[in-house]
């Protein structure tokens, strides 16, 4: 039923401003309970946007109204629209946000045993599930689906993506370890397991060189860049194939997968229980 309201709103406009506040309540209350998201996998493990949601949240910004957002007794000023207040977080929800000047907007899912480190920023719609830290300086970004027990390290950003409705937004699968400044951007998908070293950047452009399979990963028109269970990437370096780039010693940035997790890499990216 939200469903089909939603796209009958994003395709003929809104009729009653009360019919419209209701749609919206209703879609960042299911947001918020994690019973709807941007994008979700199916039995094979295969990622699947879904549009409407995405619609759905177009609809807030489009229908929200310029409001003053600054706590009363605070000298900082804050002003967004109405229909995007932070999440209304309880101490029942489990989530562990650290004083310190992050801030969480509503209208996405942060599991129980989630750890928010200060000052981080999860954006509307996005995913994340039980036991994920997300570490200071580091950004969720709109719509980014995250697995289970996923550190993203200190500065690391993982991209947003509204519009186009269609297209896949990140996607960090369980047990990942996003390293310190590392960047995944334009609907990357790493799957479970694998490590970014720190400074790894990846987007719908980037070529990876899997060193271990001889083998070179990138996106196509109908499939994302997509980076495999378990392997271990790090940012590396190829040189510019032309005469002037020769001439001149030029090199790109690039990832390189120089192996697969095994137990020496599983002990050093332990998660400690005794922070959870």
């Amino acid at each position: 039923m939200l469903k089909d309201i939603v796209e009958q709103i994003s395709t003929n406009g809104g009729s009653a401003q009360h019919e419209l506040s209701l749609v919206i309540n209703q879609l960042l209350q299911q947001l918020n309970l994690g019973a709807i998201r941007a994008a979700e996998p199916d039995e094979q493990g295969n990622w699947h946007v879904n549009d409407w949601v995405k619609h759905g949240i177009l609809l807030c910004f489009k229908y929200g109204d310029l409001a003053d957002m600054s706590e009363s007794d605070s000298a900082l000023r804050f002003f967004d629209k109405h229909t995007l207040p932070l999440h209304p977080f309880t101490l029942e929800d489990k989530v562990r946000i650290v004083p310190g000047g992050s801030a969480i907007r509503t209208g996405c899912y942060i599991a129980p045993g989630v750890i928010c480190m200060p000052p981080m920023y999860i954006n509307i719609g996005a995913y994340v599930d039980e036991g994920t830290m997300v570490d200071s300086h580091a950004l969720v970004g709109t719509c980014a689906q995250i697995g289970k027990r996923v550190h993203i390290s200190a500065a690391a950003q993982i991209g947003g993506v509204l519009e186009p409705a269609g297209a896949r937004p990140v996607i960090i699968e369980d047990d990942v370890l996003v390293g310190g400044n590392c960047g995944v951007y334009e609907g990357v998908i790493v799957r479970k397991r694998a490590v970014l070293a720190s400074g790894v950047i990846l987007n719908a452009s980037t070529r990876v060189y899997d060193t271990v399979h001889e083998r070179i990963l990138r996106s196509t028109a109908e499939t994302p860049l997509e980076i495999p269970e378990g392997a271990v990437v790090v940012p590396g370096a190829r040189q510019v194939q032309s005469e002037f780039g020769n001439s001149h010693g030029l090199s790109i940035a690039t990832p390189l997968i120089i192996k697969y997790r095994d137990d020496k890499t599983d002990a050093r990216t332990a998660l400690e229980d005794a922070l959870r």
